[in-house]
Protein backbone atom coordinates (compact mmCIF):
# COMPACT_ATOMS: atom_id res chain seq x y z
CA UNK A 1 0.00 0.00 0.00
CA UNK A 2 3.08 2.10 1.18
CA UNK A 3 4.66 1.69 -2.76
CA UNK A 4 1.19 2.41 -4.46
CA UNK A 5 1.23 5.68 -2.33
CA UNK A 6 4.88 6.48 -3.76
CA UNK A 7 4.03 5.58 -7.26
CA UNK A 8 0.85 7.52 -7.46
CA UNK A 9 2.86 10.75 -5.67
CA UNK A 10 5.84 9.81 -8.37
CA UNK A 11 3.19 10.09 -10.78
CA UNK A 12 1.54 13.38 -9.72
CA UNK A 13 4.73 14.63 -9.62
CA UNK A 14 6.14 14.32 -13.12
CA UNK A 15 2.63 15.05 -14.52
CA UNK A 16 3.24 18.10 -12.42
CA UNK A 17 6.51 18.76 -13.75
CA UNK A 18 5.61 18.30 -18.00
CA UNK A 19 2.88 20.36 -17.38
CA UNK A 20 5.22 22.66 -15.72
CA UNK A 21 7.65 22.67 -18.54
CA UNK A 22 4.80 23.08 -20.85
CA UNK A 23 3.32 26.39 -19.72
CA UNK A 24 7.36 27.45 -19.65
CA UNK A 25 7.63 26.35 -23.50
CA UNK A 26 3.79 28.18 -24.07
CA UNK A 27 5.38 31.37 -22.47
CA UNK A 28 8.31 31.06 -24.98
CA UNK A 29 6.43 30.83 -27.95
CA UNK A 30 4.07 33.85 -26.93
CA UNK A 31 7.32 36.20 -26.82
CA UNK A 32 8.25 34.59 -30.00
CA UNK A 33 4.85 35.35 -31.77
CA UNK A 34 3.73 38.80 -33.93
CA UNK A 35 1.93 41.01 -31.64
CA UNK A 36 -2.00 40.96 -32.81
CA UNK A 37 -2.48 43.78 -34.66
CA UNK A 38 -5.96 45.69 -34.65
CA UNK A 39 -7.25 47.74 -37.32
CA UNK A 40 -8.75 51.47 -36.69
CA UNK A 41 -12.16 51.91 -35.36
CA UNK A 42 -14.59 52.89 -37.94
CA UNK A 43 -17.85 53.62 -37.90
CA UNK A 44 -19.29 52.65 -41.16
CA UNK A 45 -22.63 53.90 -41.95
CA UNK A 46 -23.72 53.73 -38.62
CA UNK A 47 -25.45 56.50 -36.56
CA UNK A 48 -25.30 55.63 -32.93
CA UNK A 49 -26.45 59.36 -31.86
CA UNK A 50 -29.89 58.43 -30.06
CA UNK A 51 -29.28 54.78 -29.46
CA UNK A 52 -33.19 53.06 -28.38
CA UNK A 53 -34.29 49.01 -27.40
CA UNK A 54 -36.93 47.28 -26.93
CA UNK A 55 -37.97 44.33 -26.00
CA UNK A 56 -39.14 42.30 -22.86
CA UNK A 57 -36.68 40.80 -20.16
CA UNK A 58 -33.99 40.09 -22.16
CA UNK A 59 -33.57 43.52 -23.16
CA UNK A 60 -34.29 45.36 -19.06
CA UNK A 61 -31.66 42.88 -17.93
CA UNK A 62 -33.51 40.35 -16.08
CA UNK A 63 -31.68 37.74 -14.40
CA UNK A 64 -32.33 35.34 -11.31
CA UNK A 65 -35.72 35.69 -11.15
CA UNK A 66 -36.05 39.70 -10.72
CA UNK A 67 -34.59 42.92 -12.30
CA UNK A 68 -32.04 44.64 -9.78
CA UNK A 69 -30.10 47.48 -10.30
CA UNK A 70 -26.89 45.83 -11.20
CA UNK A 71 -28.40 43.40 -13.47
CA UNK A 72 -29.89 46.47 -15.26
CA UNK A 73 -26.49 48.10 -15.51
CA UNK A 74 -24.98 44.85 -17.53
CA UNK A 75 -27.91 44.69 -19.55
CA UNK A 76 -27.35 43.86 -23.24
CA UNK A 77 -28.47 47.02 -24.66
CA UNK A 78 -26.42 49.00 -21.68
CA UNK A 79 -22.92 47.51 -23.22
CA UNK A 80 -23.61 48.11 -26.80
CA UNK A 81 -24.66 51.93 -25.54
CA UNK A 82 -21.26 51.99 -23.79
CA UNK A 83 -19.16 50.96 -26.88
CA UNK A 84 -21.27 53.52 -29.15
CA UNK A 85 -20.43 56.14 -27.08
CA UNK A 86 -16.60 55.15 -26.75
CA UNK A 87 -16.13 54.87 -30.10
CA UNK A 88 -18.76 56.20 -31.82
CA UNK A 89 -21.42 59.10 -31.83
CA UNK A 90 -23.14 57.69 -29.51
CA UNK A 91 -24.90 59.43 -26.84
CA UNK A 92 -26.31 59.29 -22.98
CA UNK A 93 -28.51 55.90 -22.31
CA UNK A 94 -30.99 56.27 -19.64
CA UNK A 95 -32.41 53.13 -18.45
CA UNK A 96 -35.11 52.92 -16.02
CA UNK A 97 -33.02 51.18 -13.07
CA UNK A 98 -34.26 49.51 -9.56
CA UNK A 99 -33.78 51.50 -6.59
CA UNK A 100 -31.97 48.32 -5.18
CA UNK A 101 -29.90 45.21 -5.56
CA UNK A 102 -33.33 42.71 -3.87
CA UNK A 103 -35.14 43.27 -6.90
CA UNK A 104 -39.25 42.93 -6.34
CA UNK A 105 -41.85 45.32 -6.60
CA UNK A 106 -44.00 47.40 -4.30
CA UNK A 107 -47.18 49.53 -5.08
CA UNK A 108 -47.96 51.86 -2.36
CA UNK A 109 -45.81 49.98 0.08
CA UNK A 110 -47.27 46.99 -0.25
CA UNK A 111 -45.82 44.04 -1.97
CA UNK A 112 -46.83 42.82 -5.28
CA UNK A 113 -47.80 39.11 -5.65
CA UNK A 114 -45.56 37.67 -8.07
CA UNK A 115 -42.67 40.32 -8.52
CA UNK A 116 -40.80 39.15 -5.17
CA UNK A 117 -36.79 39.49 -4.55
CA UNK A 118 -33.95 37.85 -6.56
CA UNK A 119 -32.10 34.39 -6.30
CA UNK A 120 -29.06 34.03 -4.80
CA UNK A 121 -26.89 30.55 -4.61
CA UNK A 122 -26.73 29.12 -0.94
CA UNK A 123 -23.94 26.67 -1.72
CA UNK A 124 -25.87 24.41 -3.33
CA UNK A 125 -28.48 25.98 -5.47
CA UNK A 126 -30.86 28.80 -6.43
CA UNK A 127 -32.36 30.54 -3.43
CA UNK A 128 -34.55 33.18 -2.46
CA UNK A 129 -32.44 36.17 -0.99
CA UNK A 130 -35.04 36.21 1.87
CA UNK A 131 -34.06 32.55 2.94
CA UNK A 132 -30.41 34.10 3.13
CA UNK A 133 -31.27 37.63 4.16
CA UNK A 134 -34.42 37.55 6.12
CA UNK A 135 -33.78 41.22 6.08
CA UNK A 136 -33.94 42.12 2.64
CA UNK A 137 -36.69 44.10 1.47
CA UNK A 138 -38.03 45.82 -2.15
CA UNK A 139 -37.93 49.34 -1.88
CA UNK A 140 -39.08 49.99 -5.77
CA UNK A 141 -42.73 51.04 -5.58
CA UNK A 142 -44.97 51.89 -8.76
CA UNK A 143 -46.74 54.01 -6.82
CA UNK A 144 -44.25 56.44 -4.81
CA UNK A 145 -41.32 56.62 -6.73
CA UNK A 146 -41.01 55.83 -10.53
CA UNK A 147 -38.14 57.60 -12.10
CA UNK A 148 -38.14 60.53 -14.72
CA UNK A 149 -37.73 59.29 -18.71
CA UNK A 150 -37.60 59.69 -21.30
CA UNK A 151 -35.55 55.73 -21.06
CA UNK A 152 -33.27 54.89 -23.69
CA UNK A 153 -34.20 51.11 -22.35
CA UNK A 154 -37.84 50.22 -22.89
CA UNK A 155 -37.44 46.72 -22.28
CA UNK A 156 -40.46 45.50 -20.39
CA UNK A 157 -40.55 42.08 -18.53
CA UNK A 158 -43.13 39.63 -19.12
CA UNK A 159 -44.22 41.98 -22.61
CA UNK A 160 -45.22 39.63 -25.68
CA UNK A 161 -44.94 41.14 -29.17
CA UNK A 162 -48.38 42.54 -29.23
CA UNK A 163 -47.60 44.65 -25.95
CA UNK A 164 -45.64 46.87 -27.42
CA UNK A 165 -48.66 48.28 -29.73
CA UNK A 166 -50.95 48.37 -26.72
CA UNK A 167 -51.86 51.94 -25.36
CA UNK A 168 -52.68 51.88 -21.25
CA UNK A 169 -49.85 48.94 -20.89
CA UNK A 170 -48.26 51.51 -18.48
CA UNK A 171 -51.54 52.34 -17.17
CA UNK A 172 -51.42 51.70 -13.32
CA UNK A 173 -55.31 50.93 -12.79
CA UNK A 174 -54.52 48.05 -15.65
CA UNK A 175 -52.42 46.30 -13.15
CA UNK A 176 -54.83 46.10 -10.46
CA UNK A 177 -57.33 44.96 -12.98
CA UNK A 178 -58.82 40.95 -13.14
CA UNK A 179 -57.20 39.88 -15.62
CA UNK A 180 -54.47 42.94 -15.66
CA UNK A 181 -54.11 45.01 -18.72
CA UNK A 182 -50.94 46.63 -18.11
CA UNK A 183 -47.36 45.70 -16.97
CA UNK A 184 -45.85 47.35 -13.24
CA UNK A 185 -42.35 47.62 -15.33
CA UNK A 186 -44.17 49.91 -17.93
CA UNK A 187 -45.89 52.13 -15.53
CA UNK A 188 -42.34 52.63 -13.78
CA UNK A 189 -41.28 54.37 -17.57
CA UNK A 190 -44.28 55.09 -19.91
CA UNK A 191 -44.76 58.75 -20.30
CA UNK A 192 -48.06 58.91 -19.40
CA UNK A 193 -51.14 56.40 -18.34
CA UNK A 194 -52.29 55.74 -21.73
CA UNK A 195 -49.08 55.66 -24.19
CA UNK A 196 -47.61 52.35 -25.59
CA UNK A 197 -43.79 51.09 -25.92
CA UNK A 198 -43.78 51.66 -29.31
CA UNK A 199 -44.70 55.38 -29.18
CA UNK A 200 -42.18 55.99 -26.56
CA UNK A 201 -39.64 54.75 -28.52
CA UNK A 202 -40.90 56.99 -31.79
CA UNK A 203 -41.38 59.90 -29.64
CA UNK A 204 -37.41 60.10 -29.45
CA UNK A 205 -36.52 59.95 -32.89
CA UNK A 206 -34.04 57.35 -32.56
CA UNK A 207 -30.88 56.95 -34.96
CA UNK A 208 -30.32 53.18 -34.02
CA UNK A 209 -32.81 50.78 -32.30
CA UNK A 210 -32.54 47.33 -31.07
CA UNK A 211 -35.82 45.10 -31.01
CA UNK A 212 -35.81 41.77 -29.46
CA UNK A 213 -39.32 40.88 -29.09
CA UNK A 214 -41.58 37.69 -29.39
CA UNK A 215 -39.62 35.17 -26.85
CA UNK A 216 -42.47 35.44 -24.46
CA UNK A 217 -44.77 34.95 -27.28
CA UNK A 218 -43.93 30.80 -27.04
CA UNK A 219 -41.95 30.84 -23.66
CA UNK A 220 -45.45 31.29 -21.53
CA UNK A 221 -46.17 28.27 -23.22
CA UNK A 222 -43.51 26.34 -22.12
CA UNK A 223 -43.31 28.01 -18.41
CA UNK A 224 -46.37 26.31 -18.20
CA UNK A 225 -45.47 22.93 -19.14
CA UNK A 226 -47.88 23.98 -22.01
CA UNK A 227 -50.96 23.68 -19.73
CA UNK A 228 -52.52 25.86 -21.95
CA UNK A 229 -53.17 28.59 -19.20
CA UNK A 230 -50.81 30.49 -21.33
CA UNK A 231 -50.83 30.09 -24.77
CA UNK A 232 -48.59 30.34 -27.75
CA UNK A 233 -49.65 33.62 -29.50
CA UNK A 234 -51.08 32.67 -32.95
CA UNK A 235 -49.24 33.07 -36.18
CA UNK A 236 -52.46 34.80 -37.82
CA UNK A 237 -54.45 37.76 -36.88
CA UNK A 238 -54.50 41.83 -37.14
CA UNK A 239 -51.67 43.58 -35.03
CA UNK A 240 -52.34 43.18 -31.92
CA UNK A 241 -53.07 39.51 -32.22
CA UNK A 242 -51.72 37.71 -34.56
CA UNK A 243 -47.38 37.45 -34.03
CA UNK A 244 -46.67 38.04 -38.25
CA UNK A 245 -49.10 41.22 -38.68
CA UNK A 246 -47.97 42.40 -35.21
CA UNK A 247 -44.30 42.27 -35.80
CA UNK A 248 -44.73 44.18 -39.42
CA UNK A 249 -46.81 46.60 -37.61
CA UNK A 250 -43.80 47.44 -34.90
CA UNK A 251 -41.07 47.49 -37.80
CA UNK A 252 -43.46 49.97 -39.89
CA UNK A 253 -44.11 52.01 -37.32
CA UNK A 254 -40.53 53.01 -36.37
CA UNK A 255 -39.58 52.91 -40.30
CA UNK A 256 -42.81 55.15 -41.07
CA UNK A 257 -42.51 57.36 -38.29
CA UNK A 258 -38.34 57.67 -37.74
CA UNK A 259 -36.91 58.60 -41.16
CA UNK A 260 -33.73 56.84 -41.84
CA UNK A 261 -33.96 54.60 -38.81
CA UNK A 262 -31.64 52.12 -38.28
CA UNK A 263 -31.24 48.82 -36.07
CA UNK A 264 -30.78 45.44 -35.13
CA UNK A 265 -33.22 42.67 -35.00
CA UNK A 266 -33.08 39.78 -32.27
CA UNK A 267 -34.14 36.41 -33.38
CA UNK A 268 -36.43 33.87 -31.14
CA UNK A 269 -34.07 31.24 -29.44
CA UNK A 270 -34.91 27.67 -28.64
CA UNK A 271 -36.47 27.97 -25.40
CA UNK A 272 -36.59 24.19 -24.70
CA UNK A 273 -32.65 24.40 -24.74
CA UNK A 274 -32.30 26.39 -22.04
CA UNK A 275 -31.16 25.16 -18.43
CA UNK A 276 -34.71 25.68 -17.43
CA UNK A 277 -35.95 22.65 -18.94
CA UNK A 278 -32.68 20.52 -19.30
CA UNK A 279 -31.66 20.79 -15.12
CA UNK A 280 -33.87 18.61 -13.66
CA UNK A 281 -33.64 14.63 -15.11
CA UNK A 282 -36.78 12.83 -15.55
CA UNK A 283 -35.63 9.82 -13.52
CA UNK A 284 -34.83 11.25 -10.34
CA UNK A 285 -36.65 9.02 -7.89
CA UNK A 286 -34.38 7.08 -5.78
CA UNK A 287 -36.60 3.56 -4.11
CA UNK A 288 -35.46 0.39 -2.23
CA UNK A 289 -37.26 -3.50 -3.57
CA UNK A 290 -39.84 -2.79 -0.67
CA UNK A 291 -40.95 0.68 -1.34
CA UNK A 292 -40.56 0.12 -5.49
CA UNK A 293 -42.69 -2.90 -4.63
CA UNK A 294 -46.08 -1.04 -2.94
CA UNK A 295 -45.77 1.50 -5.45
CA UNK A 296 -46.23 -1.23 -8.40
CA UNK A 297 -48.96 -3.09 -6.29
CA UNK A 298 -50.52 0.59 -6.55
CA UNK A 299 -50.52 0.61 -10.27
CA UNK A 300 -51.16 -2.93 -10.78
CA UNK A 301 -54.88 -2.48 -11.19
CA UNK A 302 -53.91 0.29 -13.91
CA UNK A 303 -51.52 -1.60 -15.47
CA UNK A 304 -54.25 -4.78 -15.95
CA UNK A 305 -56.86 -2.15 -17.62
CA UNK A 306 -53.90 -1.54 -20.15
CA UNK A 307 -53.71 -4.67 -21.07
CA UNK A 308 -57.79 -5.12 -21.23
CA UNK A 309 -57.41 -1.82 -24.01
CA UNK A 310 -55.08 -3.85 -25.96
CA UNK A 311 -56.94 -6.89 -25.91
CA UNK A 312 -59.66 -4.72 -27.11
CA UNK A 313 -57.83 -3.05 -29.75
CA UNK A 314 -58.53 0.73 -28.14
CA UNK A 315 -54.14 1.17 -27.83
CA UNK A 316 -51.53 -0.38 -29.77
CA UNK A 317 -48.70 -2.86 -27.86
CA UNK A 318 -46.47 0.32 -28.10
CA UNK A 319 -48.94 2.47 -26.55
CA UNK A 320 -49.67 -0.31 -24.05
CA UNK A 321 -46.17 -0.81 -23.22
CA UNK A 322 -45.10 3.15 -22.94
CA UNK A 323 -47.81 3.85 -20.61
CA UNK A 324 -47.48 0.66 -18.42
CA UNK A 325 -45.67 2.02 -14.77
CA UNK A 326 -42.90 0.13 -13.07
CA UNK A 327 -40.90 0.57 -10.51
CA UNK A 328 -37.70 -0.89 -9.11
CA UNK A 329 -35.02 -0.86 -6.53
CA UNK A 330 -32.95 1.97 -8.10
CA UNK A 331 -31.80 5.44 -7.58
CA UNK A 332 -33.00 6.95 -10.75
CA UNK A 333 -37.09 5.71 -11.15
CA UNK A 334 -38.73 7.82 -13.92
CA UNK A 335 -41.36 10.05 -12.70
CA UNK A 336 -44.93 9.44 -13.36
CA UNK A 337 -46.70 11.93 -15.29
CA UNK A 338 -50.51 12.93 -17.06
CA UNK A 339 -50.31 13.16 -20.56
CA UNK A 340 -53.25 14.37 -22.69
CA UNK A 341 -51.58 13.25 -25.86
CA UNK A 342 -52.33 9.61 -24.89
CA UNK A 343 -55.62 7.99 -26.26
CA UNK A 344 -58.53 8.29 -24.17
CA UNK A 345 -59.34 5.72 -21.79
CA UNK A 346 -61.85 6.93 -19.68
CA UNK A 347 -64.55 4.83 -20.66
CA UNK A 348 -62.74 2.12 -19.33
CA UNK A 349 -62.09 4.12 -15.81
CA UNK A 350 -58.16 4.64 -17.03
CA UNK A 351 -56.08 8.07 -16.34
CA UNK A 352 -53.84 9.04 -19.46
CA UNK A 353 -50.84 8.02 -17.41
CA UNK A 354 -47.33 7.11 -18.15
CA UNK A 355 -43.83 7.23 -17.07
CA UNK A 356 -41.54 10.16 -18.14
CA UNK A 357 -38.84 9.54 -20.81
CA UNK A 358 -35.54 11.24 -22.09
CA UNK A 359 -37.75 12.68 -24.19
CA UNK A 360 -39.90 14.43 -21.77
CA UNK A 361 -38.59 17.85 -20.36
CA UNK A 362 -39.07 18.91 -16.71
CA UNK A 363 -39.48 22.93 -15.63
CA UNK A 364 -36.76 23.75 -12.77
CA UNK A 365 -39.36 24.41 -10.16
CA UNK A 366 -40.31 20.53 -10.19
CA UNK A 367 -36.80 19.68 -8.39
CA UNK A 368 -38.35 21.38 -5.68
CA UNK A 369 -41.98 19.58 -5.96
CA UNK A 370 -41.22 15.52 -7.18
CA UNK A 371 -40.94 14.06 -4.00
CA UNK A 372 -43.50 16.25 -1.57
CA UNK A 373 -46.79 14.98 0.04
CA UNK A 374 -49.94 15.56 -2.19
CA UNK A 375 -51.30 14.68 1.44
CA UNK A 376 -49.31 15.58 4.57
CA UNK A 377 -50.87 12.94 6.60
CA UNK A 378 -50.18 10.09 3.98
CA UNK A 379 -47.02 9.01 3.35
CA UNK A 380 -47.86 7.14 0.50
CA UNK A 381 -49.22 10.56 -1.51
CA UNK A 382 -46.05 10.85 -3.27
CA UNK A 383 -45.88 13.89 -5.69
CA UNK A 384 -44.34 12.32 -9.10
CA UNK A 385 -44.85 8.77 -7.80
CA UNK A 386 -48.37 7.85 -6.64
CA UNK A 387 -49.34 11.25 -7.59
CA UNK A 388 -48.25 11.79 -11.00
CA UNK A 389 -47.33 15.29 -12.13
CA UNK A 390 -49.91 17.67 -13.92
CA UNK A 391 -49.46 19.13 -17.33
CA UNK A 392 -47.58 22.01 -15.98
CA UNK A 393 -44.71 20.23 -14.66
CA UNK A 394 -43.44 18.74 -18.18
CA UNK A 395 -43.05 19.75 -21.65
CA UNK A 396 -43.87 16.27 -23.37
CA UNK A 397 -42.85 15.99 -27.05
CA UNK A 398 -46.40 16.99 -28.52
CA UNK A 399 -45.64 20.45 -26.33
CA UNK A 400 -41.74 20.82 -27.46
CA UNK A 401 -42.94 20.30 -31.21
CA UNK A 402 -45.80 23.09 -30.93
CA UNK A 403 -43.19 25.31 -29.66
CA UNK A 404 -40.61 24.41 -32.06
CA UNK A 405 -42.38 24.95 -35.31
CA UNK A 406 -43.99 28.09 -33.53
CA UNK A 407 -40.65 29.55 -33.05
CA UNK A 408 -39.95 28.38 -36.50
CA UNK A 409 -42.68 30.73 -38.00
CA UNK A 410 -41.84 33.82 -36.33
CA UNK A 411 -38.10 33.75 -36.73
CA UNK A 412 -39.29 33.28 -39.97
CA UNK A 413 -40.94 36.91 -39.67
CA UNK A 414 -37.87 38.37 -38.28
CA UNK A 415 -35.53 37.55 -40.99
CA UNK A 416 -37.64 39.15 -43.88
CA UNK A 417 -38.39 42.23 -41.94
CA UNK A 418 -34.80 42.96 -41.19
CA UNK A 419 -34.01 42.05 -44.83
CA UNK A 420 -36.83 44.29 -45.91
CA UNK A 421 -35.91 47.13 -44.24
CA UNK A 422 -31.96 46.77 -44.15
CA UNK A 423 -31.69 45.66 -40.29
CA UNK A 424 -28.56 43.73 -38.70
CA UNK A 425 -30.49 40.30 -37.36
CA UNK A 426 -28.86 38.63 -34.26
CA UNK A 427 -29.30 34.91 -34.67
CA UNK A 428 -29.96 34.12 -30.92
CA UNK A 429 -31.86 30.66 -31.99
CA UNK A 430 -28.66 29.43 -33.05
CA UNK A 431 -26.20 31.54 -30.31
CA UNK A 432 -28.13 29.68 -27.41
CA UNK A 433 -27.95 26.11 -29.61
CA UNK A 434 -24.49 26.60 -29.37
CA UNK A 435 -24.53 26.80 -25.44
CA UNK A 436 -26.10 23.97 -25.22
CA UNK A 437 -24.52 21.59 -27.23
CA UNK A 438 -20.83 22.37 -27.33
CA UNK A 439 -20.10 25.99 -25.22
CA UNK A 440 -19.04 29.07 -26.39
CA UNK A 441 -15.40 30.22 -26.30
CA UNK A 442 -14.67 33.32 -25.48
CA UNK A 443 -11.95 35.97 -23.63
CA UNK A 444 -10.72 32.91 -22.57
CA UNK A 445 -13.63 30.81 -20.79
CA UNK A 446 -15.93 28.24 -22.28
CA UNK A 447 -19.83 29.44 -21.68
CA UNK A 448 -21.92 26.74 -21.46
CA UNK A 449 -26.16 26.49 -20.85
CA UNK A 450 -25.53 24.39 -17.78
CA UNK A 451 -27.47 26.13 -14.24
CA UNK A 452 -25.14 27.59 -12.04
CA UNK A 453 -21.85 26.42 -13.57
CA UNK A 454 -22.32 26.91 -16.98
CA UNK A 455 -21.75 31.01 -16.93
CA UNK A 456 -24.25 32.18 -19.23
CA UNK A 457 -27.49 31.47 -17.52
CA UNK A 458 -28.46 32.86 -14.13
CA UNK A 459 -30.08 31.24 -11.35
CA UNK A 460 -33.58 31.09 -12.65
CA UNK A 461 -32.47 29.09 -15.59
CA UNK A 462 -34.36 31.31 -18.27
CA UNK A 463 -32.23 34.72 -18.20
CA UNK A 464 -28.93 35.39 -18.90
CA UNK A 465 -25.89 36.08 -16.52
CA UNK A 466 -24.07 39.56 -16.74
CA UNK A 467 -21.40 37.45 -18.65
CA UNK A 468 -24.66 36.01 -20.76
CA UNK A 469 -25.60 39.69 -21.59
CA UNK A 470 -21.83 40.40 -22.70
CA UNK A 471 -21.71 37.63 -24.74
CA UNK A 472 -25.13 38.70 -26.50
CA UNK A 473 -24.04 42.50 -26.89
CA UNK A 474 -20.77 41.07 -28.81
CA UNK A 475 -22.58 39.50 -31.21
CA UNK A 476 -25.11 41.86 -31.66
CA UNK A 477 -21.69 44.32 -32.33
CA UNK A 478 -20.74 41.87 -34.73
CA UNK A 479 -23.90 41.54 -36.67
CA UNK A 480 -23.65 45.23 -36.75
CA UNK A 481 -20.59 44.91 -38.21
CA UNK A 482 -21.55 42.76 -40.90
CA UNK A 483 -24.60 45.01 -42.22
CA UNK A 484 -23.20 48.10 -41.60
CA UNK A 485 -19.58 48.67 -42.01
CA UNK A 486 -18.61 48.70 -38.40
CA UNK A 487 -15.75 47.32 -37.21
CA UNK A 488 -16.28 46.07 -33.61
CA UNK A 489 -14.40 43.06 -34.21
CA UNK A 490 -11.87 43.58 -36.02
CA UNK A 491 -10.75 47.22 -34.10
CA UNK A 492 -10.66 44.63 -30.95
CA UNK A 493 -13.61 46.50 -29.34
CA UNK A 494 -15.80 43.62 -28.62
CA UNK A 495 -16.33 43.50 -25.10
CA UNK A 496 -13.94 41.31 -22.47
CA UNK A 497 -16.72 39.13 -21.51
CA UNK A 498 -14.57 37.72 -18.55
CA UNK A 499 -14.89 40.85 -16.81
CA UNK A 500 -18.67 40.47 -15.87
CA UNK A 501 -20.06 38.76 -13.14
CA UNK A 502 -21.73 35.30 -13.11
CA UNK A 503 -23.27 35.89 -10.17
CA UNK A 504 -23.89 38.72 -7.14
CA UNK A 505 -23.44 38.22 -3.04
CA UNK A 506 -26.70 37.91 -1.16
CA UNK A 507 -25.10 41.22 1.08
CA UNK A 508 -25.30 43.57 -2.09
CA UNK A 509 -28.69 45.01 -1.01
CA UNK A 510 -28.34 48.68 -2.45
Amino acid sequence: MKNLKYIALSIFTLGFLACENETLEDLRNRGQEEPVVFEDFTQGSADFSKFVSMGNSLTAGFADGALYKISQENSTPAIMAEQFAALANGGSFTQPLMNDNVGGLLAGGNPLPGFGPRLVFNGSGPAPLQSLVPSASPTTDIVLNNPTGPFNNLGVPGAKSFHLLAPGYGNFSGVIANPPTANPYFVRMASSPGTSVIADAVAQQPSFISLWIGNNDVLGYALSGGDGSNPITPMTGPPGVGFEQTYQALAATLTGNVPGVQGILGNIPNVTAIPHFTTVPHDPVPLDAATAGAVNQAYAQYNGGLQLALANSLITSEEAAARTINFEASATNAVVIVDEDLTDLSGLGLPNFRQATAADLLVLPAASFIGTLADPNNPLSVNGVAIPLSDRWVLTPEEQAEIADATAQYNGVISAVASANGFALLDANALLDELASSGIATSGLVLTSDLVTGGAFSLDGVHPTSRGYALIANEMLKAIDATYGTNFEASGNLVDVSTYNTNYSPGLLQ
